[in-house]
């Protein structure tokens, strides 16, 4: 059985990585500066993270600059993969962050927007470099809707047939948010997840509500996902990637210690 990941998480906004409660809150001022995502990142590193993703949250040329030096700045220091995303829409900004030390790019909008970019950063780097970010919301008892744009605006696509077709594009890894959980701290949304993990043939990150050990035990086993990711958990020292992964291991979850 594979080792299960786990995997923290740095929103990046003009070089300082910062945490916001929730969906939509970057425009109403409520983000918090958590510090230096280079500094963080090794933090990470040496706790034993699997990997580490950077989530670009700056609209601006000058952000996307910035982007570029953390990336090559972690890359140069850690010895973990790490994935970007945010704000990446063609082909040549893939490159872009790949060169500066990216293994993997992660697309969620602009995938929606042209699912063709799915099949075109697979062909040209490869399936494992291209990960699909997909932000679902529960809308109705038995449906979950992909929303865009920081889960602000409603697709009409359900989350299980976005997926499945983002693999069928050439997607190496599917990272699923859950917009009603994220940023609550009151656990993943154990559903949503079990059902696109059963039904694509890649890796599912698990993403939004992380609060507890426990939380973490119980996506990985009845959400059936293959990664577990978070961010204000470990940014405010509330618990180490050891110490998520020492309790993992104890539930009998194959982690690499």
């Amino acid at each position: 059985m594979l080792a299960r990941r786990v995997i923290p998480c740095l929103d990046v906004h003009d070089g300082h990585v910062t945490r916001g409660v929730q969906f939509g809150k970057a425009e109403a001022g409520e983000l918090r500066n958590v510090g230096d995502p280079v500094e963080l990142a090794l933090r990470y590193n040496e706790q034993g993270a699997d990997e580490m993703v950077f989530f670009d949250i700056t609209a601006s040329a000058h952000g996307r600059a910035s982007m570029v030096s953390v990336i090559e700045r972690a890359a140069d220091q850690c010895f973990m993969p790490l994935t970007v995303g945010g704000g990446i829409r063609t082909v040549e900004d893939m490159y872009t962050m790949l060169r500066a030390g990216a293994d993997k790019i992660s697309i969620n909008s602009s995938a929606l927007a042209t699912p063709d970019l799915i099949r075109a950063g697979a062909e040209k780097f490869g399936s494992q470099c291209i990960v699909v970010s997909i932000d679902a919301k529960k809308v109705a008892p038995d449906r979950w809707e992909v929303f865009s744009h920081g889960g602000r605006k409603p697709t009409g696509l359900e989350a299980v047939d976005w997926a499945k077709r983002a693999v069928s594009l050439g997607a190496g890894e599917i990272v699923l948010n859950s917009i009603d959980a994220d940023g609550t701290k009151a656990g993943f949304d154990l559903v949503i997840t079990s059902r696109v993990s059963e039904s694509v043939g890649v890796p599912v990150v698990a993403s939004g509500g992380a609060g507890s050990l426990e939380h973490m035990a119980a996506v990985l086993l009845e959400g059936k996902a293959d990664a577990v990711l978070a961010a204000s958990i470990f940014h405010y020292g509330e618990y180490t990637v050891g110490d998520v992964k020492q309790f993992l291991a104890k539930q009998n979850i194959p982690v690499r210690l």
